[in-house]
């Protein structure tokens, strides 16, 4: 075999698995390797993950790529960035070891506490600061309910990390946060990119000591040591990088270099990233942020929360004879789905999916949206919920994307990546909603993990010019246009779809408060 001169390993700690690859500097994945997260449910609105489970599955990746790629390889990797979930509360003391579990961005116990600080803060105020609406998601809230209900845990906290930051800090010994999450948390300025004191001051905390400082994602943060060489079959001194959240990273892996170019990172939850030219105002739902691709001057990033995890969520509940079809059939239950799906008309024959199961992120920003279906009748067939679960998180990123382009940003394409790319059905429902082609990636890039290898080739010199190793490395495998027919036929639900969920807003509001009530008693 021909080795190459440089290699280099990207890592992915998503929601629901860590993922790596190890690829040369060509572009060739020489070894991927991936293993399950499991999602830890305390209590009502609470969803956490173990850190040591976290750091079980990278080491183990780890070592499954250095097993396969074989010694010679190992010692010629260059770098290592690490991107994942983000925003994470992760509570360690000054060894590094994890005080509680981490809370995700899927737990939304802290809906009181946001309230308090953006009433203290005043909700504009707060918006000017941060650069984003108020969300459960986000991390103020987060340190504020930790505080406020497990004082003795909080006091043993030397710094909150996010999940990378976690992995990074095994690798290394040293405590970081990359800039990309620095800017998505709300605790930090969206002007000066500094821990922002007002915050701090309404959480009665310390953000410059309670959180490490942003480093850029290029920043080389440490080295391998030898204890974490041990444990993961790596070779010592190998420089790790600061990384980016799975969004950022993503831009890259799908190869997003100029404007009208667009992207969905579509897992478990979606990301949606449109460039723009200019810089949007900050009091709107879906707001830009500044970007690192030269000709983009900005971009706007929308997290929706329950795309991926909707359709899981169908099959697992509603699914049981999806998986008796698909298994008779010898087929993988997505596959049957997908099947089953595109011999439904468009339009579910009357039935509209609303995938708010975790209440929703861009553009609602609320945590009372519910997930509904709406117009089932006794013709209702099960292959109709079936497409309209695909319809449903179709729409919801068209609402996404109209929002960005009422506020200045271009689309001209929308490139996907994660596992939502495997879905043929679901691109063409989203190529006809968004009256645009879909751009299908090739396997070799378009994953996360293959953005994180751009990274750390960009930080450590293999990629000097990171805007022309994209475009060489990145390529479409399938392009997927949109279905007249289709297109016609949402052009005509959309509105009454964005109508329906207003008319409801207030109501789901009050039966979330009623429900909290109900629980109370």
């Amino acid at each position: 075999m021909n080795l190459a001169e440089n290699y280099l390993i990207g890592m992915d700690l998503g929601t629901t698995n860590v993922k790596a690859n190890l690829m040369d500097e060509h572009g060739n994945v020489i070894a991927t390797a991936s293993r399950e997260n499991h999602l830890i449910f305390p209590g009502p609105n609470m969803v956490e993950q173990s850190a040591d489970e976290w750091w079980d599955n990278a080491s183990a990746d780890f070592r499954e790529l250095s097993e396969k790629a074989g010694p010679e390889i190992i010692a010629r990797v260059r770098g290592i960035s690490i991107s994942s979930q983000t925003v994470t509360m992760l509570p360690v003391d000054r060894e590094g070891r994890p005080l509680r579990g981490a809370l995700i961005w899927m737990d939304s116990r802290s809906a009181k506490e946001m309230h308090y600080i953006s009433l203290a803060l005043g909700h504009d105020h707060f918006v000017e600061l941060v650069g984003g609406q108020p969300d459960v998601a986000f991390l103020p809230n987060k340190i504020l309910w930790f505080k406020n209900n497990e004082p003795e845990l909080f006091a043993r906290t030397y710094r909150i990390l996010q999940a990378s930051s976690y992995v990074n800090f095994k690798l290394t010994g040293v405590f970081s946060c990359d800039m990309d999450q620095a800017s998505h948390s709300q605790c930090l300025n969206f002007h000066t990119l500094k821990w922002e004191k007002e915050i701090g001051d309404v959480l009665g905390v310390d953000l410059d000591e309670l959180l490490p400082a942003p480093q850029q994602p290029t920043e080389i943060i440490g080295y391998v040591t030898a204890e974490a060489a041990k444990e993961t079959g790596l070779i010592s001194g190998i420089p790790v990088v600061a990384g980016a959240s799975d969004a950022m990273t993503s831009m890259y892996a799908t190869g997003l270099t100029k404007l009208g170019d667009a992207s969905e990172s579509s897992g478990t939850s979606s990301l949606v990233f449109v460039g723009s030219e200019v810089q949007s105002a900050c009091d709107i739902p879906v707001i830009t942020r500044p970007c690192a691709i030269d000709g983009v001057p900005y971009i706007f990033d929308a997290p929706i929360s329950t795309t991926g995890a909707a359709i899981k969520w169908y099959i697992e509940s509603m699914g049981e004879s999806d998986r008796e079809k698909a298994a008779a059939l010898g087929k993988n239950v997505y596959t049957y789905i997908n099947e089953a799906a595109e011999e439904v008309p468009a339009g579910s024959n009357g039935v509209i999916f609303f995938p708010y199961l975790l209440g929703e992120r861009a553009p609602l920003w609320n945590s009372h949206a519910r997930g509904m279906f709406i117009g089932m009748s006794l013709d209702t067939k099960h292959e109709d919920f079936t497409r309209a679960v695909f319809e449903g998180t179709a729409f919801a990123l068209r609402h996404v994307v109209e929002t960005i382009k009422a506020s200045g940003g271009t689309l001209n394409s929308l490139r996907i990546t994660g596992g939502g790319a495997k879905s043929h059905t679901w691109s063409k429902i989203k190529a006809s909603m968004l009256r645009v082609p879909v751009l299908i990636l090739d396997e070799r890039c378009g994953d996360v993990p293959f953005g994180d290898t751009l990274i750390a080739g960009h930080a450590v010199g293999v990629f000097p010019d990171l805007k022309k190793a994209i475009r060489e490395l990145v390529t479409v495998k399938e392009v997927i246009e949109p279905v007249e027919e289709w297109a016609n036929l949402y052009d005509r639900i959309y509105p009454f779809y964005i109508d329906l969920y207003e008319a409801l807003d207030k109501d789901l509001l009050r039966l979330r408060n009623r429900w909290i009530e109900i629980n109370r008693r």
